[in-house]
């Protein structure tokens, strides 16, 4: 596949200076027009006002782009395109389409650009269910094969948590608490899990990415950051909403992978787009995380 790597953000990686990669699905997927041109622009803006060049990926017309120009992200914006993962960049490639990149495809070109970095939202993970179904998000394995260290709150609280972290730890995945001992559970600071490895500043993070590196592993860092208390979504509205989409879900008989869509569409409407705002808090506060550990790598 033919990457094409903008002008600023090769600069910027030949010159050995901070790049903060971003999603593309998020803003071609995961809000409504033209709140997502918005976004889309705001998250480059804080990129670049933290002291680090940003490179937001997407495959446009065959080709991934790593960096987009203003026209690119327009065209992200406002096409209907479809939600491309790794297995899907070839496809695109032969058939010359277009694709908004999910974590697990932008951690994938990021790496194959010689990007460290990587901010987004939520993680996705093992879903409810899975035992059944077997439905598993690929951004789990593509952490395990491609050193790119990603900054997350945590997984979204419409999956299963619990077993998401087991999934990572049998991938060999390091998973760091910013500032927590507790794994972020999306829209709320913190679930109940207690994790293994807490960070209290991006100088420990960058360290624990250069040991990776020095013992040639390739796996990356799920660097878990929860969203600050004072912005997170109400616990009890948070869990109430879940449990009846949850119950909704059951009622209608949706199963298998049309469950974690449903679920998230439910929750948005049912929160009246607050789950919404609280999302752009977070991916907020991860690009500010990202942009610092970037700086501590290119040091």
């Amino acid at each position: 596949m033919q990457i094409n790597v903008s002008k600023a953000v090769s600069a910027a990686l030949d010159a050995n200076k901070p790049v903060v990669a971003l999603e593309s699905t998020i803003i071609s997927h995961g809000l409504p027009r033209p709140r997502n041109l918005q976004a889309a622009i705001e998250f480059e803006d804080l990129v670049a006002s933290y002291g680090a060049t940003p490179a937001t990926i997407a495959v446009l017309d065959g080709i991934a782009h790593v960096g987009l120009e203003k026209n690119e992200v327009e065209r992200i914006s406002n096409e209907d395109i479809a939600k491309a993962s790794i297995r899907d960049l070839p496809i695109l490639t032969a058939r010359k389409g277009s694709g908004a990149t999910t974590v697990a495809a932008t951690a994938y070109l990021a790496a194959k650009a010689g990007i460290k970095v990587f901010a987004t939202g939520g993680l996705g993970g093992v879903h409810r269910g899975a035992n059944e179904s077997f439905d598993e998000s690929a951004d789990l394995s593509a952490m395990a094969t491609n050193p790119v260290a990603i900054v997350s709150a945590g997984a979204k609280s419409v999956l299963d948590l619990s077993a998401t972290l087991e999934r990572l730890e049998t991938l060999s995945v390091p998973v760091l608490g910013y500032k927590t001992n507790f794994f972020p559970s999306f829209w709320l600071s913190k679930s109940d899990l207690e994790l293994d490895w807490r960070v209290e500043n991006a100088s420990e993070i960058a360290a624990v990415y250069k040991a990776q590196r020095a013992l040639k592993q390739d796996q990356g860092i799920l660097v878990a950051n929860p969203i600050p208390e004072d912005q997170q979504w109400e616990k009890e509205e948070h869990d109430r909403i879940l449990a009846e989409g949850v119950a909704a879900a059951v009622a209608q008989n949706v199963t298998g992978k049309a469950v974690t869509p449903f679920l998230l569409s439910y929750v948005v409407e049912a929160s009246n787009g607050r789950s919404l705002e609280v999302n752009l808090d977070l991916v907020r506060n991860n690009i500010k995380l990202a942009a610092e550990i970037a700086k501590e790598l290119a040091a």
